[in-house]
């Protein structure tokens, strides 16, 4: 530490807000990068969390081999835990042995808490005020202040007069709290009540359990550390801890692909059974792909958690009354406990409801609750308040930070945290948080997630310091894209149903918005190193003779497409075109069997239709409700090379559900056997049959919608173009509703700016398609109409609907499209889909974030044949 040449106030490179687990290891990484660096901790002693959350019970819930340290093999080796799941004064001394062994507390101010800090533009550095009075002058700030570290304004009336004891689970007294022979009220049901119950009630005389909203618990099955976790990890500890870095929540393992809403209803119990034994928060949840996506699968199992309360609980009303039916199970921090199920057997322990018995106050001798037969006193000498905490950002904007032009971080919060990559905001440059809102933080196993942080802090500022930069700060349009990220991984989930910690929803006045990334740790780890990589994309980097500035948006990408895109990456699978058109073929056809089903549907049959070459096959899908339906003509993508009705089978079958239409998939003659203008032919012979025998396979009338995706897209654009001029040549009329054009091919230019942009890394190549391209048409052919119908005539065509995804190489040629079927007269709208690839809209059950296009599309379908009446298209 120096200090200022213009006054006495001494001067650090980083000032450290908090001596938890962050705190610790930023001060160890920040001094060994030969920063000068000042920790401030509230407490006297090091912990954070764990200092102060000393209930009764109180130990971590992920296995105590992965709650800890990796950045040191020798640090490992060295400590030893004693449990599966360590208790917290085992943490605390597990801290203490830390900070002994890297000599930290020499950097850090105990009983010293941060009360505001300072940005002066003119300094390019920070003025952080202590509440000894203290300024302390730092070029970079990081509140390492811990996600639960702030307990919740206390909101009960009357608490203050009562005249008995009254202790906070988040503030418990360190010398402990002796309740034998005495009558004890816990309010509250969440994470520490859960696993301080068990043991008051183990002492206590009475114990009474005031619950609002019942929580989902699991049996922890506590003990010596499991044989499975020590044979995945001895030997191999470096492996592990690289693939905790690399998954979902932290931890080694991964969640099965599977739909549990689709499982056989033995395999399933089975496998949440097995679950439930394991006694590990992440194995209850990952047993199925879709438990915090699909509300069915989800009250699956959230079902037979109830009933493993039911058969807990001996007492009926209890066990009901246990059982959480107020949230999906897993969008609220759900627990593992050691008995806290069976406690509600023991005669001296109550539960009272407090939606129908709700407190009307504290008195003086205990809690009065009012209930459908009045008020009701009850006496009390212990109250235990276990009401959770103000998460995420209490500590944050419980210092008053203040950034550039006077704004404060409580002012621009007001709303809500908006962070780029929840490390820093906008309007406070050179200011961190680590695992704060927009990070997977309380989603995953902290230390992963800390340790990330640390490191990519550390790594920022050296990066800096060797650049001669003096400050960083992320761009409002950064920021508002990883915001935009964020919200898009939550509305996915069915996390924003609960009224929970996670959306702020415990603290009154609070805004409602999902404070973690719940798009899982790996994917969150390659957008922050995506960000380096770049030249810290997003940020505005200044010096005293440079300023540098790469603007953009880190993921525009949905984050289950982004998922998608990374397990095939990283099965380093060889380019399709590399496997000539039978083993692309191939390719095509074991990935369409290892597709989830899609939805079941009123009827599907296989058929045949005449061909102008001789008979092909066509795929019916028919709704469940009563016919006749209205007719969509619908063709594959694939390239002109691949694909048959399996291959897009599922998104058929959802397209057939949501619109009530009756869809025919048709065959068409493939590349390279087939070349141009065979799959034309094939289309437009397909239009008319199906428009001709309408009544007889289930349809309304001989008004189709001729539909398509990609390759299939252009069929259908052609086919509506080409039937436009046989009409007007004289041919029988075949009067179509509308065009639904999926990511179709209109133009052969190579010049497309999406071409170029997106020409790697998102399914559809610019390599793949100049091969399609090659299979299919002769260069002299690629001017025709009929291969590129953007250079066609556009007039007097069938009502249009072009569905573009943004990061797709056909993107413009579709907006292309659109525009020019309306300039030529022709009603056409165009429905761009945010974050999607060309080939993300039709995973129907994989993509969730393609829920809503598909449904915008069967909205489109019913549309069409809504006004068909009215305004028919003809061809």
């Amino acid at each position: 530490m120096t200090t200022s040449a213009e006054s006495d106030r001494p001067t650090v490179d980083v000032v450290v807000v908090g001596a938890g687990f962050a705190g610790l290891y930023l001060l160890h990484r920040l001094h060994t990068a030969g920063f000068a660096v000042q920790g401030f901790e509230a407490a006297d002693d090091v912990g954070g969390t764990w200092y102060w959350n000393r209930y009764p019970g109180a130990r971590c819930d992920i296995p105590s081999i992965d709650y800890s340290y990796s950045f040191d093999p020798e640090l490992e080796a060295a400590w030893e835990w004693s449990e599966k799941y360590a208790t917290q004064p085992e943490i605390l001394r597990y801290l203490d042995h830390v900070a002994e062994r890297f000599d930290l507390r020499r950097h850090i101010r105990f009983e010293t808490q941060v009360t505001g800090a300072t940005w002066s533009d003119n300094e390019t550095r920070w003025h952080v005020v202590t509440d000894a009075g203290d300024t302390v002058i730092a070029r970079h700030v990081v509140m390492a202040t811990g996600c639960l570290s702030v307990p919740k304004d206390l909101d009960i009336t009357g608490i203050d007069r009562f005249g008995g004891e009254v202790y906070t689970t988040g503030r418990w007294p360190h010398d402990g709290v002796d309740v034998a022979g005495k009558r004890v009220a816990v309010i509250g049901t969440g994470s520490s009540a859960i696993q301080s119950i068990p043991l008051l009630a183990a002492e206590c005389d009475q114990l009474t359990v005031y619950q609002r909203t019942a929580n989902f618990s699991f049996p922890a099955g506590n003990g010596p550390m499991p044989q499975h976790i020590l044979d995945s990890y001895r030997g191999r500890e470096q492996a592990y801890r690289e693939e905790a870095r690399w998954s979902t929540a932290g931890v080694p393992g991964h969640t099965s692909a599977g739909k549990a809403r689709l499982a056989p209803v033995d395999e399933r119990q089975a496998r949440f059974e097995a679950a439930w034994q394991r006694g590990e928060l992440l194995a209850i949840g990952s047993g199925y792909g879709d438990i915090r996506t699909d509300e069915a699968s989800n009250e699956l199992l959230a079902e037979f958690v109830r009933d493993k309360i039911r058969k807990i609980v001996n007492d009926p009303d209890t066990a009901e009354l246990l059982c959480p039916r107020s949230h999906p199970i897993g969008t609220k921090r759900s627990c593992l406990d050691s008995g806290y199920y069976e406690t509600f057997n023991l005669p001296h322990v109550s539960l009272v409801d407090l939606r129908t018995n709700p407190i009307d106050t504290v008195t003086e001798t205990g809690i009065r609750t009012i209930g459908p037969d009045g008020a009701e006193d009850q006496g009390f000498d212990v109250i235990v308040l276990a009401t959770g905490f103000d998460a995420m950002t209490g500590a944050i904007v419980a210092v008053d930070v203040e950034g550039r032009d006077g704004l404060t971080l409580k002012e621009k919060w007001a709303d809500g945290p908006t962070t780029y990559l929840g490390l820093t905001t906008t309007g406070f440059p050179n200011f961190f948080t680590i695992t704060g809102p927009g990070s997977p933080s309380v989603l995953s196993n902290m230390m992963v997630s800390i340790e990330q942080h640390v490191d990519w802090i550390t790594d920022c500022l050296t990066h800096l310091r060797d650049e001669g930069l003096t400050s960083i700060e992320p761009t409002p349009a950064a920021e508002a894209g990883w915001v935009q990220h964020v919200n898009d991984a939550a509305n996915m989930t069915l996390y924003p149903q609960a009224d929970s910690w996670y959306m702020g929803a415990n603290v009154e006045g609070k805004p409602r918005v999902f404070l973690p990334f719940v798009g899982g740790v790996g994917a969150y780890r390659a957008a922050c190193d995506d960000v380096v990589a770049k030249d810290y994309l997003g940020f505005h980097l200044r010096g005293e003779d440079e300023e540098r500035c790469l603007d953009g948006v880190i993921r525009r990408v949905q984050p289950d497409v982004n998922l998608v895109l990374m397990a095939m990456a990283a099965l380093d699978l060889p380019p399709l075109e590399s496997l000539g058109a039978e083993g692309a073929r191939e390719f095509r056809a074991l990935a369409s069997a290892g597709q989830p089903p899609g939805p079941e549907i009123g009827e599907v049959l296989d058929g045949t239709w005449p061909g102008p070459e001789g008979e092909m096959a066509y795929r019916l899908y028919r709704p469940p409700t009563d016919g006749p339906h209205p007719l969509v003509v619908y063709f594959h993508g694939g390239g002109w090379v691949l694909g048959h009705a399996d291959s897009e089978d599922p998104f058929c079958r959802d397209l057939c559900l949501r619109s009530n239409t009756l869809i025919v998939s048709f065959d068409y003659r493939h590349a390279p056997e087939d070349r141009f203008p065979a799959a034309v032919d094939d289309a437009v012979a397909a239009v008319r049959w199906a428009a001709e025998n309408a009544v007889d396979l289930g349809a309304d009338d001989g008004h189709p919608v001729v539909a398509g995706h990609s390759a299939g897209g252009n069929l259908a654009t052609v086919a509506c173009q080409l039937l436009r001029d046989a009409e007007r040549a004289g041919s029988a009329a075949v009067p179509i509703a509308g065009q639904l054009l999926i990511t179709p091919v209109t133009d052969h230019d190579p010049d497309s700016p999406s071409l170029a942009q997106f020409a790697t890394g998102h399914i559809l190549t610019r390599s793949l398609m100049d091969w399609f391209w090659d299979q299919y048409a002769d260069e002299s052919d690629r001017d025709d109409p009929r291969a590129s119908p953007l250079r066609g005539d556009l007039a007097g065509l069938p009502p249009a609907a072009v569905v573009t995804c943004e990061l797709d190489p056909l993107r413009d040629q579709g907006a292309a499209y659109a525009d020019a079927l309306a300039a030529a007269g022709t009603p056409a709208q165009h429905l761009p889909m945010r974050g999607q690839v060309h080939t993300s809209l039709h995973a129907v059950d994989v993509v969730i974030t393609g829920e809503g296009p598909r449904a915008e599309m069967a909205d489109v379908l019913t549309g069409f044949f809504n006004t068909s009446e009215d305004h028919h298209g003809t061809a």
